[in-house]
């Protein structure tokens, strides 16, 4: 069942090690089959370099377990309530990478300082609110979800493939799951630049709009010219 996209997301969750965006067990990698309605996400606790695609838990849409020897991550639901409600997207990743984290534990979102953030984001990383105590009691990881799904009310999520939760740690995602991981990757190296350069300018403000649309829309608008086009 799913034999490609559990070697895929197999794959995501053992380059999340590899990127240095993961420590211990701290994160992982799912992807969707729309068409199969099928999440398949990484077993819970089990340490990357230990995975096989075999090992991949595939779940339906409510989150019954359909395929699998292991439990599924704990992060399970919040994948769902993002790929129900976030439609162009195929793959999520979840991490407490250093960097990125910084910013969910001060409780600050990541604006966009530079060309390197617009080249993957359309402007600022926003912050997700924290949760209640009632919500955590009730259902911690789905209303994880849910908070980053209100705050995306009037963004983009293809636009910009990324949060921070409060007190908690960054999600991103893609149109597939290595996708999703590529944006992890680049959440973490611009969060670990802008420190710096608050370090440097503490008064920093954003980009300028023009430089921000050009960088963004030359990989990612209608007339993209990044990369090798077809001719």
């Amino acid at each position: 069942m799913l034999t490609a996209l559990k070697k895929e997301v197999c794959e995501a969750n053992k380059d999340l090690e590899r990127l240095g965006l993961v420590t211990l067990t701290w994160g992982n990698a799912s992807g969707l089959d729309r068409e199969q309605g099928l999440l398949v996400i990484k077993p819970s606790g089990i340490p990357y370099g230990e995975l096989s695609p075999e090992d991949m838990v595939v779940l339906d849409l409510d989150g019954k377990v359909v395929d699998g020897k292991w439990n599924p991550s704990s992060d399970s639901s919040t994948h769902l309530l993002l790929y129900q409600n976030f439609r162009g997207i195929g793959g999520i990743v979840h991490t407490h990478s250093t960097y990125a984290t910084m910013f969910c534990q001060a409780v600050r979102e990541l604006p966009c300082y530079g060309t390197t953030h617009a080249d993957h984001f359309c402007g600022t990383v926003p912050l997700a609110r924290a949760l209640t105590s009632a919500e955590i009691d009730e259902d911690y990881e789905g209303h994880t979800g849910s908070v980053i799904v209100a705050r995306f009310d009037e963004i983009d999520p293809l636009a910009v493939p990324g949060v921070l939760v409060a007190h908690h740690a960054p999600f991103t995602w893609g149109t597939t799951p290595g996708q999703a991981l590529d944006n992890s990757a680049a959440l973490e190296a611009c969060a670990q630049m802008a420190i710096g350069s608050l370090q440097l300018e503490p008064d920093l403000g954003p980009i300028p709009a023009h430089i921000l649309a050009k960088h963004f829309e030359r990989k990612h608008g209608p007339g993209a010219s990044y990369g090798q086009q077809s001719r």
